[in-house]
């Protein structure tokens, strides 16, 4: 039917999710609005603004629900924010309380930062995920981003808490009980984007309850709940040293395996080499430092674990971790931007080797942190996965295949082909007593697969059969076919709007690279071939002929060649 709500962001179109509770459902949008809509007619029961998309502030992850309360964090580390959790009593959308992220001078945390400064105002720490809630200890967890610059950390020196951390704070009240953070004084864009998982598993003989958090580092960080400290042992060891970036001296390394490689074993085409041992500065390993010169290095900032939730098995004690085997190449750029509303905050650039992407996905026993098995596959892995009583492990594919694992080994035991990304986690429930699994294909920016918009539910009594693949549309015979024409005049304005909702993702604010691994567009593509790039796609670009017009590719592609590349 006619939906009762149509609501629009200004600055992208990114949305993980809603929370039900009170009779409602609860929408937080990427303009930074909160708003609650009668579950059974969709009409908005309030709505508010909850921070000032202008400023630089966004919201992307789904709210948490929880005794009341409508909580949510904030992104914009990129943009010179502050980061924050902020509260709204379900019934009234009236503000509970704020966590803030980055401490103001005098709170606790505030020494990590530099004194007689204001570093600390835009010091970043973002929130992309919801955090999850133990409701018998009544806490919420959650992880945090980067600090702010990304890249840059010659102007705040210090650990530049509570960046990079699992934060522990009480639901009720906002109050910090623990933190732990598993990057110090990040330069490398290690934030946690991925959610919190908590567990509980016998250590020792000893029932604990148990929170794990895996990183971009490519790390498992088991902590107990109660307090924050490790389950097992996490030690700090030295780190490579930048004295122009104030490098911290030491860096948390968890006992047990990596998911993801931490050094480069072969130098791809163009590194920046050691010019005394010809080889990658410090083997291209995890924490190398860098200046403005650039330095290679594993996990890359879109390496290790991303968005995509890992899920857990009580049984096996197993935790399953979708993850990508990455290569960036960091450099700090001068001089730095000065911060204002709105306006990037990175410090510095990272781009994407010259090589093929790989994807990991793998199963770490949380009582030892060691791998139990792992899968490497051909293309990045970016899907949650859930784990079900029966022993199945469901997880999708950027190739348009949602497949069912055996919990115990990763073995396949089923595939269906949607034919378009299955980037969503799928989720499973019961009705009538029969079992269904459900999950949405669309395709997404950072998981380079085909788009769609199919929902898609599954049951063992089901009779459709998988889709035919069809062959997306890229390369040298898409490039020779014809442009469509446009049919007004230009708007650059609309060209601009368009870049942020679609393009920054992967080629950057300035252009330069972004997250997800698109390579710069400076330094030159004539406007006619940056149009037939966008409407046909080419290598991991998706087909943007299929959701917008002729005039809207116009725009976008003269704005990139007469406003950001500024020719």
């Amino acid at each position: 039917g006619n939906p009762e709500l149509r609501a629009g962001s200004p600055i992208g179109r990114t949305n993980r999710g809603v929370a039900l509770g009170d009779g409602k459902v609860f929408v937080t949008q990427a303009d930074s609005k909160v708003t609650a809509l009668d579950q059974r007619t969709g009409k908005v029961v309030w709505q508010i603004q909850a921070e000032k998309w202008e400023e630089g502030f966004a919201i992307t992850s789904a709210p948490l629900y929880y005794d009341g309360l409508v909580i949510t964090g904030f992104n914009g580390s990129e943009m010179g924010v502050r980061g924050r959790l902020k509260a709204y009593e379900a019934k009234t959308g009236k503000l509970a309380w704020t966590f803030f992220t980055v401490p103001a001078p005098g709170e606790p945390g505030s020494d990590t930062w530099p004194k007689d400064s204001d570093a600390w105002t835009r010091g970043g720490a973002a929130i992309w995920q919801t955090p999850a809630v133990d409701p018998e200890l009544g806490l919420i967890y959650f992880s945090t981003a980067n600090p702010g610059p990304d890249l840059n950390g010659s102007v705040r020196p210090g650990d530049n808490l509570y960046s990079n951390s699992i934060v522990a704070i009480e639901a009720k009240t906002g109050k910090y009980r623990w933190h732990f953070q598993q990057v110090h004084h990040d330069i490398w864009d290690y934030d946690s984007p991925n959610p919190v998982i908590l567990f509980d598993a016998d250590y020792s003989g000893v029932k604990r309850k148990g929170l794990a958090q895996v990183g971009k580092t490519g790390w498992a960080y088991l902590l107990d709940r109660t307090n924050g400290r490790p389950l097992l042992g996490i030690e700090e060891k030295a780190v490579p040293q930048e004295p122009r970036q104030a490098t911290a001296a030491t860096q948390p390394y968890p006992v047990g395996d990596a998911v993801v490689p931490q050094q480069i074993d072969l130098a791809p085409e163009g590194a920046n080499l050691d010019p005394v041992t010809k080889r990658l500065h410090n083997e291209g390993r995890i924490f190398t430092p860098f200046w403005t010169e650039g330095r290679m290095m594993k996990p890359g900032t879109m390496g290790g674990a991303n968005w995509p939730p890992s899920s857990f098995d009580p049984e096996s004690n197993l935790l399953y971790v979708c993850a990508s085997d990455r290569i960036s190449n960091f450099a700090v750029r001068l001089p730095l931007e000065t911060p204002g509303p709105n306006k990037v905050y990175m410090g510095g650039t990272f781009t994407q080797a010259n090589i093929a992407d790989g994807g990991v996905f793998a199963a770490i026993d949380v009582r030892t942190n060691k791998l139990a098995w792992r899968q490497a596959w051909r293309e990045i892995c970016y899907s949650g996965s859930i784990v079900t009583g029966g022993g199945l492990l469901f997880v999708g594919r950027a190739d348009g295949r949602l497949t069912a694992l055996d919990k115990r080994n990763g073995a396949k035991l089923w595939e269906f082909q949607t034919d378009a990304g299955v980037n969503t986690t799928a989720t499973t429930f019961e009705y009538q007593g029969k079992q269904y699994v459900v999950v949405h294909a669309g395709g997404g920016s950072f998981a380079n697969g085909k788009r769609g918009d199919g929902i898609w539910m599954f049951s063992l009594d089901g009779k459709i059969g998988p889709i035919a693949t069809t062959a997306v549309e890229t390369g040298a015979g898409a490039s020779a076919a014809p442009l469509a024409a446009p049919t007004r005049p230009l708007d650059l304005a609309a060209g601009e709007a368009i870049y942020k909702a679609a393009c920054v993702a992967c080629h950057g604010v300035t252009g330069e690279g972004g997250h997800g691994g698109g390579p710069t567009l400076i330094g030159g593509l004539a406007i006619d071939h940056i149009r037939q790039i966008t409407t046909t796609g080419r290598n991991n670009m998706p087909v943007f002929r299929e959701i917008y017009d002729a005039n809207q590719i116009r725009d976008v592609a003269t704005f990139i060649d007469q406003r950001l590349v500024k020719r």
